[in-house]
């Protein structure tokens, strides 16, 4: 590495690596059904040899804003992320809160990569650390052809054997009656004392989330995640005041505008931000700290490559959200440094310098999008 000054440090080159592979078989939540995984990979290199990753998705749209964003930042001093975030994210040119703010998010992550590996350290302690072994919950319970009753039961007493403590199953794409059934066995199937939340993602109107909510107490939730659409504020205030159940949303929530909003609707107990999404660390951070202030718990969504090294840093997150490689196929295998499970319901968070999502380019490109 060159001995210049820190401040002399600037981005030389930008580019994104796209990635697609399909699932083994389909799976389906509330509301979609999904035949393939995806994923996108940045890369910003620097005049002093260090390489900056971040992580996003290939969707349409999306590919299109991030190439126009890693163009105006080539030339750029990577620690002035905020002076890049703040150029980047203009809803004038580009919008507010969508596709625009997830190919931001991919490309802030990256420049806190770059922070981290300039001062020799993994992210969470950059930030300030709070522990270094985090709790985890197993996500799963999808919907896929010929899951019955046995077939859910045996995947999730799976998940406890590997060390849950928590677990999450997917409602919504069926008759109440029948997820109902599902939510039965699956707490017999881990018993008592793992915790067990539900994720509706959006499927139901208010009324249906209530009655959802309501039959389900007798199996002792610990969360009902996104009941409803999640700009229906009202929708979640009448749900959190008909049931016991706590209400988790903000997986499709942007920035720390859109996260603002969410708390205030005083509904919601966790918040779930999705650091690739949302606005990347830049944001999370902030977002992290409206919640804690506001006396709720956090628990990213998704990818725990992207948020363990967060989970970490913030003392108000409870859980990082796992998926298991039978639900997301190279949820670790994509990367060089993945969190290793300990029997104890936690991970051990990698100690190599940065964010943690240094690509495994052999294990990836097999899969990589014609540009």
């Amino acid at each position: 590495m060159s001995d210049r000054s820190h401040s002399d440090i600037i981005i030389v080159a930008a580019r994104s690596h796209d990635f697609s592979w399909p699932r083994d078989e389909p799976v389906s939540n509330g509301l979609h059904t999904y035949a393939t995984s995806d994923l996108t990979v940045v890369e910003l290199q620097t005049d002093v040899g260090l390489v900056g990753y971040g992580i996003g998705r290939p969707r349409p749209g999306e590919r299109e804003l991030r190439r126009d964003m890693l163009d105006r930042v080539v030339g750029r001093d990577p620690l002035m992320s905020e002076a890049i975030w703040a150029d980047l994210w203009s809803p004038k040119l580009r919008g507010r809160r969508g596709l625009e703010t997830r190919a931001l998010s991919s490309i802030d992550l990256a420049l806190w990569d770059i922070r981290a590996k300039l001062a020799g350290l993994p992210l969470y302690r950059l930030l300030g650390g709070f522990r270094k072994t985090v709790p985890f919950y197993m996500a799963g319970g999808y919907y896929s052809p010929g899951k019955d009753l046995g077939r859910l039961q045996a995947e999730f007493a799976h998940y406890v054997e590997l060390g849950a403590t928590a677990v999450k199953m997917k409602v919504g794409a069926i008759p109440i009656e029948q997820d109902l059934d599902r939510i039965r066995a699956v707490r017999e199937a881990i018993g008592p004392s793992v915790r067990l939340m539900l994720d509706a993602n959006c499927a139901y109107r208010y009324y249906e989330a209530i009655e959802l909510s309501r039959r389900a107490e007798a199996f002792d939730p610990f969360w009902f995640e996104e009941p409803v659409q999640p700009d229906d504020y009202d929708g979640m205030r009448r749900i959190a005041a008909a049931t016991a159940v706590p209400l988790a949303a903000g997986e499709n929530e942007y920035t720390k505008f859109g996260f603002r909003d969410l708390i205030d609707t005083g509904a919601v107990a966790v918040i779930n931000p999705d650091a690739r999404y949302m606005g990347g660390v830049t944001e999370f951070m902030k977002v992290a700290a409206l919640a804690q202030a506001a006396g709720l718990d956090l628990c990213p969504h998704g990818e725990q490559q992207a948020h363990v090294q967060l989970v970490a840093a913030v003392p108000n997150a409870i859980y990082l959200e796992y998926y298991p490689e039978s639900v997301k196929a190279m949820a670790s295998r994509a990367y060089l440094n993945p969190p290793t499970m300990n029997p104890d319901g936690t991970v051990n968070v990698p100690e190599a310098p940065g964010v943690g999502l240094d690509p495994d380019w052999d294990a990836l490109e097999p899969h990589r999008l014609a540009p």
